[in-house]
């Protein structure tokens, strides 16, 4: 039985971003797992001309070592064609002269090296996984109740996503308790604030409107999309819940089974016009 072409393909796709976790690979013990299907639907979009961004929350490393990871599972990924928010924090670090605690995982340091980080004024919270204790929450507070200024640098809001096949808290819920404990202004750099994906379309050099962002997370990867008129498509693979499809204000252009039925549309219904 011949497909229709999916709404979400209507208007020509000139370029894609791709989460990476969830979507390329599964995180968990040692390097994880690929996503069946994923890295020969990665190599089918670039093969195709379309320009393809990986766009990552996923701060427990540094970009070198994320880059270098996916590359050991199959994939062919170079530090360029990911879009990450470390980089965005240091450059707003050093933009606005300020000196952070690191709220990061201890393999995510090296983004920091050349950071100035004594006398601490802001803090800056990644997926810190196991440095989520009371003593590195309680530093964090205080950093934050003795500013003059305080900020936290959010690289992310994401409330839970999948290691080892059990979804686990993600930074979201830590930034919400430090809020709470403080008087604090919030600069989200990651997904899904606006600045992150219209600098992710900015790479790409195309426009919006003729952009694809494929996720598991509703919120993050559709929802953070849409809100800067790129399309949103969900896949059924990392953290998708059944109960995504029922959310009351985020709809997602569309939803496929992985990243390679996506792919496989595209390729099959994509028609640009120049």
């Amino acid at each position: 039985m011949l497909q229709s072409k999916p709404g979400w393909l209507q208007k020509a796709v000139k370029g894609v971003l791709l989460d990476i976790t969830g979507v390329l690979y599964n995180s968990g013990q040692g390097l994880g797992q690929a996503i069946p299907g994923s890295i020969n639907a990665v190599e089918r979009l670039k093969s195709s001309g379309i320009p393809v961004k990986f766009c990552t929350n996923e701060t427990q490393c540094t970009r070198e070592k994320l880059v270098s990871k996916l590359n050991k599972l199959g994939f062919s990924l170079t530090l360029n064609e990911v879009h990450s928010p470390a980089p965005l924090a240091v450059a707003y670090i050093k933009e606005h002269k300020l000196r952070p605690y690191l709220l990061v995982h201890t393999e995510a340091l090296g983004d920091y090296a050349d950071v100035e980080k004594s006398e601490s004024n802001c803090v800056v919270v990644g997926d810190a996984a196991e440095e989520f204790n009371y003593e590195n929450m309680n530093r964090a507070f205080r950093v934050l109740l003795e500013s003059d200024n305080p900020i936290i640098l959010a690289l992310g809001t994401g409330r839970y996503y999948k290691d080892s096949g059990e979804l686990v808290l993600d930074n979201g819920p830590f930034i919400k308790a430090l809020e709470y404990a403080c008087d604090v202004k919030t600069v989200v750099l990651g997904k899904p604030a606006t600045s992150y994906f219209d600098g992710a379309v900015k790479k790409l050099g195309v426009p919006a409107e003729n952009v694809i962002m494929i996720g598991d997370d509703l919120i993050g990867d559709v929802g953070g999309a849409q809100s800067c008129g790129i399309r949103g498509v969900q896949v059924k693979t990392g953290k998708y819940r059944l109960q995504d499809e029922q959310h009351e204000t985020i709809k997602a252009d569309g939803r496929v089974k992985d990243l390679a039925e996506a792919a496989e549309l595209i390729l099959q219904f994509n028609t640009v016009t120049t």
